[in-house]
């Protein structure tokens, strides 16, 4: 993968160039996880960096260790809640979470590469790319760091809630999901204003 949109930037005076995604806007639970990440000058040579949707699951494993290895590059992870998502709705909840892994960021980017259409609400110069995961590196490893960050989490609150199944679905709205809800109604975990969770759900819990 070509470092172009990297390069051309720090030859225009912005030295730490940050690439931010997110994962989790689809899902019917869990947060929206955001990473902000700036490789180092000489790039971050691994042959299988790309668009997390688009490797498998221990191919993202081993890009994101090396990611986290690498002494050159300079990471951030942040959040946003479901109860912020509810509160809201997923868009600006999305740029929230990037907002606040850039600002977790230290020192601060000079510049930031986004995925998708919209830029977070942050004093920093930036563009928005669409499909900018599979077009620039920084982006593609925000979009993996991101992924396994999220998927973790989701591994994580399976323990407390079995009978959802999130590890092997992650909050998404799979039939196994679905019925799930079904049976058993919504957790904390989930977005009650997403329209499955919310038709579940019991009348006084909604948000």
């Amino acid at each position: 993968m070509r470092f172009q949109f990297e390069i051309a930037l720090r030859r225009r005076g912005y030295a730490l160039v940050a690439g931010i995604d997110e994962a989790g806007r689809g899902p019917l639970a869990g947060p929206v996880v955001a990473a902000a990440v700036i490789l180092p000058d000489e790039g971050f040579d691994h042959p299988l960096l790309d668009d997390s949707k688009k490797l498998s699951a221990p191919h993202r494993a081993e890009v994101a260790a090396a990611l986290r290895a690498h002494p050159g590059v300079r990471f951030a992870l942040a959040e946003a809640t479901p109860e912020e998502i509810d509160t809201h709705n997923i868009l600006r909840a999305t740029l929230l979470a990037m907002r606040r892994a850039v600002e977790a960021l230290s020192p601060l980017p000079h510049y930031l590469l986004i995925d998708g259409r919209d830029c977070p609400p942050v004093n920093i110069p930036g563009k928005a790319i669409i499909k900018g995961d599979s077009k620039v590196p920084s982006i593609s490893a925000a979009s993996i760091l991101a992924k396994e960050a999220r998927d973790a989490t989701m591994i994580a609150w399976a323990a407390t809630h079995p009978e959802y199944g999130f590890e092997i679905h992650k909050g998404y709205g799979t039939a196994q999901h679905l019925a799930a809800l079904r049976r058993h109604g919504p957790t904390p975990l989930h977005r009650r204003s997403f329209a499955p969770v919310g038709s579940e759900a019991d009348p006084g819990l909604l948000l």
